[in-house]
């Protein structure tokens, strides 16, 4: 089994058991915790309860907790203990986990290796590839690494392309699983070895003086078959699904194909549409075989899973960029697949590869039993929030913002959120309002749920933390409730 120095390192630290003392004080801390919540203010601000009963919701599906970052009794609290699911927010349990446990200058390494001789440019033998997870491994970064390999003078290469995934346990779920569309980017299972998100990007250039549109792929694997017979059609533009039905798309992975076969109305002009079309091996080797072409090198073998042997020395290790950066891309913009892998991670450097969801989850369960955090009713899951049955109580997500506040890695984790009217998912929300620029705020979204928990900044200057979640069949119409609520906490005097 692989275990790096640094893993090493994690799992003595992971694996500390706190002295009798500190447990005493968890326990202490926890009791005055919930006697605070008993005596903070239950009745929801006017404006909140407004928005709600506008929108149908209960307060008995609604949970809130506010506090003053430092302070020892929260401001504002309804069903603290509730047990809700958080959607999307609980990418802040796991990203603030992993910025303490793994450290903000975290790097994930994928390795290069040679199977076989290496004279004057030429490989006889296979190229391997061994995955460490990396997060981003995205188009740009898989073209350094190609390019590294054409600068330490591989040229063509005479074997197949191997590909080590095993740093994390192969995943036994259907990506479908979710909300039955396996082609979402979003719905990509972890692979240790993820190129590109595993996802294609189709750009529609339409032509409305011939009526056609043409369609752009990038990256674009050779294999790939696109069949292109779309009309431009007056009329206005769609979204989410009823654009995709609009241009009739028939995705074919088995047979690297993809049927466009619909209209595409003027209306939209130039768009573009993200699809996880291809099987990882396809999508790996398809990616490859393109980029190795456009620099000149040489590569007719096959793709195929295999290992490292424990003697084998890299040629090369691409370093993925630091832990600070991924959590950042990760929580502005909410993706899922990016939260998988940091959950994974967690479990793989606190009890070695192959990583297991299993593993990930007790790593978080024991990094939060450290901080005093009992949370009884977290359910983990896969760390992203898209998930049925991730439950977390709004007390304890308040009280872990509370520990990241006094944290070490509080610059990285603040600065990771969307700000309010500025960025992110935040980027059109509160525009207008005091609390614009004012908010650093992590929003979820599912069907029947809609949370948000972060940091708010009020006129007087001072910082109070907030979580909000809703889940309810009406959640969908909630946006106005959470918007009132950061209102108030800036305007409050």
């Amino acid at each position: 089994m692989y275990v790096s120095a640094r893993s090493q390192l994690a799992l003595r630290g992971l694996n500390r058991i706190p002295p009798v003392p500190a447990l005493r004080a968890a326990a202490t801390a926890a009791l005055i915790a919930c006697a605070a919540l008993a005596h903070a203010q239950e009745a929801l601000p006017p404006a909140v309860s407004r928005a709600l009963a506008a929108a149908g919701i209960p307060a008995s599906s609604v949970a809130v907790v506010v506090q003053e970052v430092g302070a020892q009794r929260p401001t504002l609290a309804l069903n603290a203990a509730a047990s809700m699911n958080p959607a999307s927010v609980m990418k802040l349990v796991t990203s603030y986990a992993a910025l303490e446990q793994l450290g903000t200058a975290y790097r994930w390494r994928t390795e290069v290796h040679l199977q076989g001789t290496l004279r004057d440019g030429i490989l006889e033998g296979n190229l391997v590839l061994r995955g460490g997870g990396d997060p981003r491994l995205n188009v740009e970064s898989f073209w350094m690494l190609l390019r590294a390999l054409r600068g330490k003078g591989l040229r063509e290469i005479r074997g197949d392309l191997v590909l080590d995934r095993s740093f994390f346990e192969r995943p036994s779920g259907d990506s479908s699983r979710f909300d039955g569309d396996p082609f979402r980017p979003y719905n990509v299972l972890p692979d240790a070895l993820l190129v590109n998100f595993r996802s294609l990007r189709f750009s529609f250039l339409p032509d409305a003086a011939g009526g056609a549109v043409r369609i752009h792929v990038e990256p674009r694997p050779p294999a790939l078959e696109l069949v292109n017979v779309l009309k431009v059609t007056e009329g206005a533009c769609l979204e989410g699904r009823a654009f995709r039905d609009l241009l009739k798309l028939t995705f074919e992975p088995e047979r690297q194909r993809a049927i466009f076969a619909g209209r595409y109305p003027s209306g939209c002009g130039e768009k573009e549409l993200n699809v996880a079309l291809l099987e990882p091996n396809d999508h790996v080797g398809g990616v490859l075989r393109q980029l190795w072409t456009e620099m000149g090198g040489a590569w007719s073998g096959a793709v195929r899973e295999g290992a490292v042997p424990a003697s084998s020395q890299p040629f090369y290790v691409h370093e993925s960029a630091s832990l600070a950066e991924i959590v950042r891309d990760l929580n502005k913009f909410s993706n899922n697949v990016m939260a998988r892998h940091l959950f994974l991670t967690l479990g793989a450097e606190q009890s070695g590869p192959p990583a297991s969801e299993a593993k990930a989850a007790a790593a978080i369960r024991t990094w939060l039993a450290r901080k005093g955090i009992a949370a009884p009713e977290l359910v983990l899951e896969n760390g992203s929030g898209l998930s049925r049955v991730e439950r977390i109580s709004a007390a304890s997500l308040a009280a872990l913002l509370q520990a990241a506040w006094r944290s070490n890695v509080m610059p990285e984790f603040i600065a990771a959120m969307p700000v309010a009217a500025v960025d992110g998912t935040m980027k059109r929300r509160n525009r207008g309002d005091g609390v614009a620029g004012n908010a650093h705020i992590k929003t979820g979204l599912l069907t029947d749920v809609r949370a948000m928990a972060g940091y708010v900044l009020d006129r007087a200057g001072r910082r109070h933390a907030v979580v909000m979640f809703v889940n309810n069949s009406a959640a969908h119409q909630a946006q106005d409730a959470f918007d009132a609520l950061l209102r108030w906490l800036y305007e409050r005097a």
